[in-house]
């Protein structure tokens, strides 16, 4: 796989803080969406943003990205302030539909992440075909490099816009809901991709899921956020019952089976135990701004 980052960052910086978010409030339309939140990710590591619906994750993407106003706090990338550093961030957002009509091969679109609007930011960096070329064999996506983006499945869809989001060789990747509609394979296959990235690329990955246990396997940090608070550490620290009946506010259990964890919160406005929306598909997304 070709490198994606320059082979001038040494291994003695590989692991050094990255993205840094402290005291970080955020409210819209006079509700308040993340309290207090405190963070750090290192070069190199495998985050999930965990939670269910309006819990903050894509409002907390977009406030990295400075698309989302924040009421207080800090977001710095590299000891400096995000805003002024947009493009060392990678963005793959939700939902993006293709026409399968739409006359744009796989390669085109990921060569419009350095030449045209990369979902709002613009730029040029190095050489066009071999970073293209570069991304394209990060996804391992040159296979349907000159495939219609459009008719590719939802898998092979979501590999095009990671690369889209790799071709600028940024050191933090931020995804909203990739896994999302995909089959079980696809969503192995992506899954194992991004793993593979942060391993031997050694890219910051940060990706919102409602199910946690796909990403597993990989995952070296968790944030889970529950009415606008945030338990932050490694799965087994973060998900257990008191550390989440506290973020909750009411009793949680969280059961363990072959590999797997289900979160079971006992919502007293419910009168009942049910099975968290945090670890389900859901319906509709995060209410935006």
């Amino acid at each position: 796989m070709s490198s994606l980052i320059s082979s001038s960052v040494g291994e003695e910086q590989n692991m050094l803080l990255l993205l840094e978010v402290a005291g970080l409030q955020v409210q819209i339309a006079g509700r308040s969406v993340l309290e207090d939140l405190d963070f750090r990710l290192d070069r190199g590591q495998f985050c999930a943003l965990i939670g269910e619906n309006g819990a903050g994750k894509t409002t907390l993407l977009r406030a990295i990205l400075g698309l989302q106003p924040v009421r207080q706090g800090s977001i710095r990338i590299q000891g400096k302030p995000a805003s002024e550093l947009r493009g060392q961030i990678g963005y793959v957002p939700q939902k993006i539909a293709f026409d399968p009509n739409l006359p744009l091969r796989t390669r085109d679109l990921v060569e419009l992440g350095l030449k045209g609007n990369r979902f709002g930011f613009r730029g040029f960096f190095g050489n066009t075909r071999s970073a293209v070329a570069a991304a394209l064999a990060a996804v391992d996506g040159e296979g349907f490099a000159d495939q219609r983006i459009g008719r590719l499945s939802g898998g092979q869809q979501q590999r095009a816009v990671i690369a889209h989001a790799l071709v600028r060789r940024p050191p933090l990747l931020l995804l909203d809901e990739p896994l999302a509609n995909l089959d079980f394979r696809s969503t192995n296959t992506l899954v194992q991709m991004l793993g593979r990235l942060v391993r031997e690329e050694k890219i910051t990955v940060l990706v919102t899921a409602h199910d946690m246990n796909p990403l597993l396997p990989f995952l070296d940090r968790l944030i889970y956020l529950a009415h606008g608070r945030a338990a932050v550490g490694d799965v087994d620290t973060v998900v257990q019952d008191g550390v989440l009946s506290h973020l909750y506010g009411y009793p949680v259990t969280v059961l363990r089976h072959q590999g797997r964890i289900l979160v079971l919160p006992e919502d007293p406005r419910q009168g009942m135990e049910t099975a968290c929306p945090a670890h389900r598909e859901a319906e509709h997304g995060e209410p935006g701004p």
